[in-house]
């Protein structure tokens, strides 16, 4: 391989595995060029050279320096063709992929499909990559949203109040149960769980009886709103509730030291597979040590284990 290309997401972490790749592939010998705007813009052919200095100081910023935009074309064969074309005009000898469940669509699209070399790195605060463990930004994703948590628990302590967060997490409540364990949160909605408003209800009315004067419930985007379940109370309980909606804060913020070493162990990873052949797949964290898993080998959903974490937080409520 000659020069290979970089394409991203943004989250947490995602700056620091554009520096890992592109130190380590300048430290082999090869020339890299960033992809401006995700597949929007390989399909565009915005590219831009990277070298050392360019990606100097950007470790510990969030975000992606090589922006992002969503790309529905790329979904379609004359989309994906157009992608292609621009990497060969380029000569473009491989892709790595920085991102979550689209992205990495995308890439398995261009591997699977096309025989185009690609591999791809899992960078998603939801942390629903199937096969994944954890995925760089999800740390950084639970103690953003959990800061805001902390300070939420401050206010509804004093003014004795009841308050629903909602917090990202389509298909996956990963987020939404971590934060709640690390936040002592009294409920969590999950997209993979059913829990009954009327027993959460009955708990607020029993706990309001022995004295509780305040509750931080958590709630999954992907599970429903927080005015909706704040509205459910209000409607059985008669209980004040107050809703907050953190919404995109989440994939901003400075990373944290667990997402600036997992993005440089797995950007470094990523540039190693391309060039000693090892294509179609992405790399991960597998207990502790760098692995590669091909594209769709641990299927289309991941699958997560919560009830253990559910009842702990249901027994520490």
């Amino acid at each position: 391989m000659i020069k290979i290309a970089l394409l991203t997401r943004d989250c947490g972490g995602v700056n620091a595995a554009i520096r890992a790749v592109v130190r380590t592939a300048v430290g082999r010998g090869l020339r890299v060029e960033g992809v401006l705007r995700g597949y929007q813009g390989l399909m565009n052919g915005e590219f831009v050279p990277l070298d050392r200095r360019s990606v100097s100081n950007i470790i510990g910023l969030g975000g992606t320096i090589l922006k992002t935009a969503r790309a529905e074309e790329f979904r379609n064969e004359p989309g994906q063709e157009a992608a292609l074309r621009n990497l060969r005009a380029r000569g473009i000898d491989g892709l790595i992929v920085v991102g979550g469940n689209g992205s990495l669509a995308g890439a398995r699209v261009l591997a699977e499909r096309h025989g185009f070399p690609v591999v791809g790195v899992p960078a998603t605060i939801d942390n629903d990559v199937p096969g994944v463990d954890l995925a760089i930004g999800a740390d950084t994703g639970v103690n953003v949203a959990l800061d805001a948590v902390d300070k939420l628990r401050d206010t509804a302590t004093s003014l004795e109040r009841i308050f629903v967060v909602e917090v990202m997490g389509r298909e996956c409540g990963w987020i939404a149960m971590q934060v709640a364990l690390a936040g002592g949160c009294e409920e969590v909605f999950l997209p993979e769980k059913k829990v009954s408003i009327e027993d959460l209800c009955a708990e607020i009315r029993e706990g309001t009886r022995q004295g509780k004067a305040s509750w931080i419930i958590v709630v999954a985007e992907g599970h429903s709103s927080a005015a909706d379940i704040a509205a459910a109370v209000t409607a059985t309980t008669g209980l004040e509730t107050r809703i907050a909606v953190l919404g995109h804060i989440q994939r901003g913020g400075r990373p944290t030291a667990a997402d600036r070493i997992m993005a440089a162990r797995l950007g470094h990873a990523a540039v190693e597979a391309l060039a000693e052949g090892r294509t179609g797949g992405l790399v991960h964290m597998d207990c502790g040590r760098v692995a590669f898993l091909p594209f769709g080998a641990a299927g289309d959903v991941k699958k997560t284990e919560i009830e253990s974490d559910y009842h702990l937080l249901k027994v520490l409520s």
